[in-house]
């Protein structure tokens, strides 16, 4: 077999090659969802207020919300994919899922193996009260005692902005200080969005409502890496709803806040 011939057989097989590679196999995922008009998206349904089971057995939320929102502006019907933390991602590569709307944050680690879209929500530490104790800003809070899980995100950040005379009492995990808070040891919590909402929900008769924001870590939706047509067309379907005002109902519905200046 003479060089020339060699080198035309080497180049061919390198191309099919190329072919398969997962590069070559990217940007499909647009298109797979407009040719069958359908899209999955992986959703929480044990983290309320973004993803939990409702008495009706159907999953409901602020990521149910949004995957639903989603749907609809593609023109698409949609199949929920309940997930946990630990296989949410994990769904998104083996394309069990085309997008992940589960509470997620952005990360160095996390921007090695998906992609992300601008975000969509807020995820946030606070303090909770009941609605008749008046608490506009952090001068408010002198005088009042408050349950903190020790070392938290929390306890850091209330550190910093609690003014003299503020009784912070510290317990060792969220069930001490929620119980504290719920059993009337302490006026007012400081914790995460989610356990508030949980802790609200099981005691309606506490009357508890978001009073002040300590920390926002705003959610995003998760996109397999190198779908760049998918997720430009959920970024403008963002943007959409952020000018629309629809950001903000959907938080204001399960968060009691606006959604805010998020991060694009």
């Amino acid at each position: 077999m003479n060089t020339t011939k060699r080198h035309l057989l080497a180049l061919a097989a390198g191309l099919s090659l190329a072919a398969l590679s997962p590069l070559a196999l990217a940007q499909t995922a647009l298109a797979d969802i407009e040719k069958n008009k359908l899209i999955k998206i992986a959703i929480p349904t044990d983290f309320p207020p973004y993803g939990f089971v409702g008495v009706d057995l159907k999953p409901q939320g602020l990521d149910v919300d949004m995957a639903n929102y989603i749907a609809e502006k593609m023109g698409v019907k949609i199949e929920l994919v309940p997930v946990t933390s630990a296989n949410r991602i994990p769904y998104l590569q083996s394309k069990k899922a085309d997008l992940v709307i589960s509470t997620l944050g952005k990360n160095p680690e996390r921007e090695k193996v998906i992609d992300f879209t601008a975000a969509y929500s807020p995820f946030f530490q606070g303090i909770f009260g009941p609605k008749d104790t008046s608490i506009k800003a952090f001068g408010d809070l002198s005088g009042k005692s408050i349950a903190v899980t020790r070392g938290a995100i929390e306890d850091q950040e209330l550190t910093k902005v609690a003014p003299a005379g503020v009784d912070i009492r510290r317990f060792e995990d969220n069930n001490a200080t929620v119980s504290a808070f719920v059993s009337g040891q302490t006026q007012l919590i400081a914790t995460g969005v989610s356990v508030a909402e949980n802790m609200m929900q099981r005691n309606p008769r506490l009357g508890a409502e978001y009073k002040l924001l300590l920390k926002d870590s705003p959610n995003f939706i998760g996109v397999a890496k190198g779908e760049d047509a998918l997720r430009a067309k959920v970024n403008g379907i963002i943007a959409q709803a952020k000018a629309a005002g629809d950001l903000d109902k959907m938080a204001q519905k399960w968060l009691k806040r606006p959604a805010g200046n998020l991060p694009e």
